[in-house]
């Protein structure tokens, strides 16, 4: 495994996984703890179907795992990593680089906004079930 963490860090220059900085460690933290659990969770849902129940879980995972990403792509972007001290000069060094990492923690922000737009948006989740009349 840190032989594969190393390779990564490396080849794409991602001073986050190096370095982490304890922010960068909490939302590691909060991905552990209520990402991972929501996964098989959706995943019965979606496969079985007819589960109208998983729109909340699906709409709070989204709206957390795009929050998270805003800090993360904004650090990549922006942040100048030969003179951040957490970073030890370690980092993208050019706006290709940069473009490139970026790329890579994309998919993490644009599938839950997939999934949070479809679950806004379907009727079959939207609509709520009509109460039975006492």
């Amino acid at each position: 495994m840190r032989n594969l963490r190393q390779w990564y860090t490396e080849e794409f220059k991602d001073a986050l996984l190096q370095n982490p900085p304890v922010w960068f460690k909490s939302f590691l933290f909060c991905e552990l703890v209520f990402q991972l659990p929501f996964f098989p969770i959706a995943t019965y849902a979606f496969f079985k179907g007819g589960c109208r129940w998983i729109r909340t879980p699906a709409i709070i995972y989204s709206v957390q795992t795009m929050t998270t990403l805003i800090p993360i792509l904004s650090t990549v972007l922006l942040e100048d990593f030969s003179n951040a001290s957490c970073f030890k000069g370690q980092g993208p060094k050019t706006f290709h680089e940069r473009l490139f990492l970026i790329s890579v923690y994309m998919p993490y922000f644009l599938i839950p906004l997939i999934l949070l737009l479809f679950m806004l948006q379907n009727p079959y989740y939207k609509s709520e079930e009509k109460r039975k009349k006492k």
